[in-house]
């Protein structure tokens, strides 16, 4: 089977003069060289080759290699042409004896071939980045409060459990960013790939190591007179052990994702024309974000399913009792990244035909004033150790790169924060259960994150922007957002609750302290242990069917929860002590719940559509030789300022508008209930301060910008089609195929 070629005619050329790239050799005796000429034993006759040799064998499997077809002249030269001596033409140089065929090893079968192209490896790598974004930011911020529930887990043990995978990250950026982007790039990506998969399998582990999840029902402890609750001593467990499992787990999810969004994206780069770049990154990214929202989606529906599939329960997943089944998701994924690895570990370490677009490529390396960003164009600079403080040195120099990492830092922080507890918002101002925020919350991400990332790179792509431009394009998307997030000056009030927001008798609660017992409900002898709230007929909701006064229990057979009846503090005009109640929150009928979906759209739209066009201005602010090094930097910073904190301070905030806490044995737990007014508060505040910082570092970053001197304007054809079209003017035209 014959290697499919590129049949484009904007990538062939010919030249008539040679090209002469000459540059001191670092080792002497060939300095002044024309790229391109010929030394005796290089083994190659093609003026016009991929940079392998024609002479080189077949392939094991028998089909051509795809060095026999990339080794083939990008034009035929006319009759006149033919005795062109070598050293006019110009030849794409790769390392000697390189193989470019796609397979593991010596087994290259044929028809892997028609893979071994950009659009091959674009696909598995959206694959691993949505099967990453599914797992780590979908899976783990939906079941997290599962996790907490079934492993009886503080929520700073948890939140040690979402910090691990940034930690992993962080240790290992530096490394593989730097090693890896001068090594074999995809066999970096694979290794990493099969990482992520082991840590999805491990994270489920704890589910099958551990005993049966044991939960009484509130319908048999929860009615007035038979509420009991056991004691202290007996009710604690060891359970809490396991979270250096759930550790371990997101550890190896991180080692696993670094080379994905370091490595991945610069292997794309280097392997697709300069002003396609853009659009294959957005892709990418794109499926990134669908990862998190399909994440939301699949694993709200999986919390649907009790955790020990198979058993019966009385519960429903209302109940705040009720475990669902939040290890599945991470088996499907966990397999699924194993087989992904598979293909990704056979690509080659550059693809065929993508010397053309390195030759092609002109640098937009920001210009230092003392020029010591020339180092980086050394070939043999960035593989050794001894050039990581040099390469780090140069980053630092770089003004546009910092403040370009500092603008991503703050973003990332939003997005950190809001991805952690963006359903815990919609849960507490829409009155919703914990799967239903989730899902609601995938429905936003999806169209919102996903349609802003894509449509991010494809501004870039279709204004043809140059470094300058995009840097202007990421300003107008953070100054939209920080706009839009005013819309948090307006919250949905809070259901009322009795004892909590207010009196059982409707009045103000004194000085605003709790007082969960009432003349209804004071021989009912209820204790805290067990939340389980109800809404009575009259609109109110309570802490339990006990502190309702409620005496028996039926079910609705319409849609199978549970209806507590003779509830004597539930208000009933026309039988008082006779009122009902039904498990579960009251729903809010909030008018403000389209307005603040619509603008909570907005923000994620503007947010996300600025992540690509900032993610390619990073690369083209920087030498090519440093840009996955570059990558690593940016991560890192990213991470350490924007994803590690960011949970934690959102958090923080959103903890000081808490109105009822979990009370374990008198310590203090989760949060059951927020103020409303509070959370939208606290969420404004840390919203501007963020956008507004990061407004301030694009602003900076765009004025420090020193372009080469020959950068064309902003909104011009891209350099490398125009330096094509100009050498291609004095140049028979190529013969039809």
């Amino acid at each position: 089977m014959a290697m499919p070629q590129n049949s484009t005619r904007e990538n062939g050329f010919c030249f008539a003069q040679p090209l002469d790239f000459s540059r001191p050799s670092p080792h002497g005796g060939e300095a002044g060289r024309p790229l391109g000429t010929a030394r005796e034993g290089d083994g190659c006759s093609t003026p016009l080759s991929n940079g392998v040799g024609s002479s080189g064998a077949p392939s094991p499997s028998g089909a051509p290699s795809p060095s026999d077809s990339s080794a083939e002249p990008l034009c035929t030269p006319s009759p006149a042409q033919d005795q062109t001596p070598l050293e006019e033409g110009i030849k794409y140089v790769s390392a000697q004896g390189e193989e470019l065929a796609c397979g593991w090893g010596a087994f290259t079968p044929g028809c892997l071939q028609p893979c071994n192209t950009s659009k091959g490896v674009l696909f598995f790598l959206c694959a691993a980045s949505f099967l990453q974004g599914m797992t780590v930011n979908g899976f783990i911020n939906t079941v997290i409060t599962s996790i907490e529930r079934r492993f009886d887990l503080r929520s700073y043990q948890s939140g040690l459990i979402a910090s691990s995978y940034d930690i992993a990250a962080c240790v290992c950026l530096t490394f593989v960013s730097y090693f890896g982007g001068n090594g074999h790039k995809p066999r970096w990506l694979g290794w990493g790939v099969l990482l992520m998969g082991l840590g999805s399998l491990l994270f489920a582990l704890p589910h099958f190591t551990t005993g049966p999840y044991e939960a009484r029902s509130a319908a048999h402890v929860g009615v007035c007179g038979a509420n009991q609750s056991l004691p202290c001593s007996q009710a604690a467990s060891s359970l809490s052990g396991y979270r250096f499992v759930f550790m371990l787990g997101q550890f190896l999810h991180g080692m696993g994702a670094t080379p994905l969004y370091t490595l991945g994206v610069t292997y794309l780069d280097e392997n697709v024309k300069t002003n396609y770049s853009p659009v294959y990154i957005a892709v990418f990214y794109t499926a990134a974000i669908l990862g998190p929202a399909a994440g939301y989606l699949v694993g709200g529906m999986f919390l649907n399913i009790y955790t020990e599939i198979g058993r019966e329960t009385d519960m429903a997943p209302e109940n705040t009792l009720w475990v669902g089944a939040w290890w599945i998701g991470f088996l499907g994924a966990g397999a699924a990244s194993l087989l992904i690895s598979i293909p990704i570990l056979g690509y080659p370490q550059r693809l065929p035909g993508s010397q053309r677009y390195i030759v092609m490529r002109v640098s937009e390396a920001h210009q230092l004033k003392d020029g010591s960003h020339k180092k980086a164009l050394d070939p043999d600079f960035g593989k050794t150790v001894k050039d990581l403080p040099r390469s780090v040195l140069l980053l630092l120099k770089n003004p546009t790169f910092i403040f370009l990492c500092l603008a991503g830092a703050t973003e990332a922080t939003l997005i950190a924060g809001m991805s952690t507890f963006g359903p815990k918002f919609l849960e507490s101002q829409f009155s919703l259960s914990a799967s239903e925020a989730a899902t609601f919350f995938g429905y936003l991400v999806v169209p919102a994150g996903g349609g802003g990332t894509f449509l991010g790179g494809f501004l870039v792509n279709k204004l043809k922007l140059r470094c300058s431009g995009i840097i202007k394009l990421c300003l107008l998307c953070t100054v939209s957002s920080l706009l839009a997030i005013f819309i948090f000056f307006i919250h949905c009030p809070n259901m009322p609750m009795a004892g909590v927001t207010q009196m059982y008798d409707g009045s103000a609660l004194p000085g605003g302290h709790l007082n969960l017992t009432a003349a209804c409900n004071a021989q009912c002898g209820c204790l805290q242990g067990t939340y389980s709230p109800v809404c009575g007929t009259d609109g109110i909701m309570y802490y339990s069917p006990c502190h309702a006064g409620c005496k028996s229990v039926s079910v609705n057979l319409r849609n199978g929860k549970k209806v507590y009846q003779e509830c004597s503090c539930v208000d009933n005009a026309l039988l008082p002590g006779s009122g009902k109640a039904e498990a579960g929150k009251c729903t809010s009928s909030c008018a403000k719940k389209p307005l603040l979906l619509c603008f909570i759209f907005v923000v994620i739209l503007f947010t996300f559509l600025s992540s690509i066009p900032a993610l390619t201005a990073t690369l083209r602010c920087v030498s090519d030789r440093q840009r996955s090094f570059a990558l690593g930097i940016q991560w890192i910073v990213v991470r350490t300022l924007g994803g590690i904190p960011g949970p934690i301070a959102f958090g923080s905030m959103i903890d000081k508008s808490c109105l009822l806490w979990q009370d374990q044995c008198g310590e203090q737990g989760s949060c059951y209930v927020y103020q409303n007014s509070a959370m939208s508060r606290y969420t404004l505040v840390a919203g501007l301060v963020y956008k507004v910082l990061g407004t301030t570092f694009f602003i900076v970053a765009c004025l420090l910008y020193k372009p080469p001197p020959s950068e064309s304007p902003p909104g011009s054809l891209d350099a490398s089609e125009n330096g094509s079209r100009d050498l291609q003017e004095h140049k028979p035209s190529l013969p039809a195929e």
